[in-house]
């Protein structure tokens, strides 16, 4: 590794610091007595997942008691309180909070059959741990996924006590702090909800799928293979960089640090043939949270989609390839008019590797994702699919020398799974807290209210005012606590608009994972901007426009259900997909202002015009939209013929 690859991959470390939260962790060798203690516990927590999927998890509540008192004691020792501490070893009070988290997921074990008989009278230890556990999440939580979501759930429990006193729609009869302390400790309704429990059985065996994944030298492969297929066309590494970041991006689930790893790699090829600093920053933050909605796995979103909605994981997965192919198609269209407009090449060939030696070499590796995909569709659970699928990982990687997992690699992808599951797992617990408010106070049902107050009665304004309170509430947060807050505050009001509950699921989730990408706080275009050394703010907005067929698409499968394989025949699916693509290319050409030539700006207009049309899914909106489009082609072809004939 030369100087200046040295250099960069430090930076990229530093960057990812900055904006991912998750990676401000304490590096504590396993020379150490503290680091050797800390890897076996994240060894035995991944080998008790494992064992659990195989052979069935523990009682309900137990199993994601012990899930998040091993993640808290974990976060509690790798996590220092302040940045003051990072390059310390774990201080008394992180080992005394450690321990603490311990004895609450001992309690709940030991005196499970206790606390069922108690069910609504709660004894004083019942209490008091529920306190002490509410604080341990919340500063836990603090820790690893960020401030502004523990602010969040603590204003949430202050709703929960002062209902009473507040006026108007949102108040409600007002709860003690035992009360509170009861429902979040001692039920599957607060902390230990359905957000941890998707966390505590398919989040955390999807993310050591993908670390096993990351060990065989599957994001080499995903690299060199975008990098034959798209590096030699117009804009080759901006492609290159869309193809990487979202299959990457769909396994490892953080779209941050997705920007770090492969845009160390890839922006400096974008600039390097002549994209801007701020385009090349916003191409990989766009393709990297565009891996959120990108399936199979869909950044394990999916699975908490799938329980919500207590329907099959397989139809979460179909119900999303069109619209995912819809945000890249839109992301790939920019790029790739930008490149032609400005005339930048893509890579010569001598530079570019060979896909048959590619696949030769690494194409194997794609066999335990195919595996995965058959498993669930043959109707296996996720947690028999997910299991089965790393064996698979194992056994395939062997199959050449080159990407053969040893011993070692095998234990350092249990741990790698742990360490990464941590900031997911504690996103879960404190989103619990809110989600547990919200259901004890009905405070869904009264949000959802004030949007179709507020909405008055359409559609569209409703839509519009759900995508605001979805961006808001998903600031600055990973997707999965995105999803999970959206989906409880911002869905019922579309449910009550009578959307079905899948539509308005993937609504939401689409505008949670876009407030990645809307300033002021787009972490992954700002963590693309640092790399690229560009304005963060000019990154973002750039983003968004490169984004913008994600803030289109989830308008056009709630007028078009077909979209997501909703109530349609193949040949209705077949026509939305067609038409919705069609408008998708229009508003890329209006928004870059280039479609065969530079496009004038009333044609600009028409095709915005064009492009909302094939929106709303009828014959005659169809036609309407096709028939601009054909007028602006018309139009470009003979301005293009006349320049040539002038020339």
């Amino acid at each position: 590794m030369n100087k200046e690859t040295t250099d960069r991959v430090i930076d990229s470390n530093e960057l990812l610091r900055e904006f991912d939260i998750e990676a401000r962790f304490r590096k504590i060798g396993r020379e150490s007595k503290t680091g050797m203690f800390i890897f076996l516990v994240c060894v035995a927590f991944a080998l008790f997942h494992l064992y659990t999927s195989a052979f069935g998890p523990l009682n309900t509540l137990v199993h994601r008691a012990v899930h998040t008192a091993v993640v808290m004691a974990l976060v509690f020792l790798l996590y220092p309180h302040s940045k003051k501490y990072m390059e310390t070893k774990p201080l008394i009070a992180d080992w005394i909070f450690a321990a603490l988290s311990i004895a609450m997921g001992l309690y709940i074990l030991v005196f499970f059959k206790d606390i069922v008989m108690r069910a609504g009278m709660p004894n004083t230890m019942d209490i008091a741990f529920g306190l002490m556990t509410i604080l341990l999440v919340l500063e836990a939580g603090r820790r690893v996924v960020g401030k502004e979501v523990a602010i969040l759930a603590i204003i949430f429990m202050i709703y929960a006590y002062f209902g009473r006193s507040i006026p108007g729609i949102m108040a409600h009869r007002g709860y003690s702090l035992y009360a509170i302390a009861e429902y979040m400790y001692v039920t599957t309704e607060g902390i230990f909800g359905i957000a941890i429990g998707v966390s505590s059985t398919y989040i955390i065996l999807f993310i050591l799928f993908g670390a096993f994944l990351a060990k065989s030298g599957m994001g080499q492969f995903f690299n060199d293979l975008a990098m034959a297929i798209a590096g030699g066309g117009s804009g080759g590494p901006a492609k290159v960089a869309v193809v990487s970041s979202g299959l990457l991006g769909s396994i490892n689930g953080s779209a941050v640090a997705n920007v770090v790893t492969t845009g160390a790699f890839t922006i400096p090829l974008m600039k390097k043939i002549g994209y801007s600093k701020e385009f090349a920053g916003a191409v990989e933050g766009t393709a990297s949270v565009g891996g959120q909605i990108l399936p199979p796995v869909m950044g394990a979103a999916a699975f908490i989609m799938a329980e919500s909605l207590g329907i099959k994981y397989i139809t979460i997965v179909a119900a999303a390839v069109i619209p995912a192919f819809l945000y890249y198609l839109g992301l790939i269209v920019m790029i790739h008019l930008r490149a032609k407009k400005d005339g930048l090449v893509g890579l010569p060939k001598d530079q570019l590797p060979k896909i048959k030696k590619v696949l030769k070499e690494r194409g194997h590796l794609i066999l335990p994702i195919f595996i995965l995909l058959y498993l669930l569709v043959q109707g296996f659970t996720p947690l028999f699919s997910a299991f089965y699928s790393i064996i698979a990982t194992i056994a395939v990687s062997a199959l050449r020398k080159n990407t053969r997992m040893s011993f070692n690699d095998i234990i350092d992808a249990l741990e790698d799974g742990t360490r990464t599951v941590l900031g997911v797992a504690m996103a879960c617990a404190v989103v619990g807290l809110i989600i547990g408010v919200a259901t004890l106070t009905g405070f869904g049902l009264k949000l959802a209210s004030v949007i179709l107050m507020v909405g008055q009665g359409s559609l569209l304004m409703t839509l519009v005012f759900t995508m605001l309170a979805c961006i808001v509430l998903g600031m600055g947060l990973p997707s999965i606590p995105a999803y999970i807050i959206t989906a409880t505050m911002a869905a019922p009001a579309l449910a009550q608009m009578g959307i079905p509950l899948l539509v308005s699921h993937m609504f939401v989730f689409y505008f949670g994972m876009l407030a990645n990408l809307t300033p002021p706080v787009a972490l992954a275009a700002f963590a693309g901007a640092g790399i690229a050394g560009g304005n963060t703010t000019k990154t973002g907005i750039q983003a968004m426009k490169l984004a913008l067929a994600g803030f289109i698409v989830p308008y056009m499968f709630v007028y078009s259900p077909a979209l997501l394989l909703i109530d349609a025949t193949t040949m209705q699916i077949i026509i939305a997909a067609v038409t919705a693509a069609i408008g998708v290319v229009s508003l890329g050409a209006a928004v870059e202002g280039y479609l065969i030539a530079t496009i004038r700006p009333i044609y600009r207009i028409a095709l915005i015009i064009a492009a909302l049309t094939l929106m709303h899914a009828s014959l005659l909106t169809d036609a309407v939209g096709i028939a601009i489009i054909i007028v602006v082609l018309m139009t470009q072809k003979i301005a293009t013929r006349k320049e040539i004939e002038v020339a």
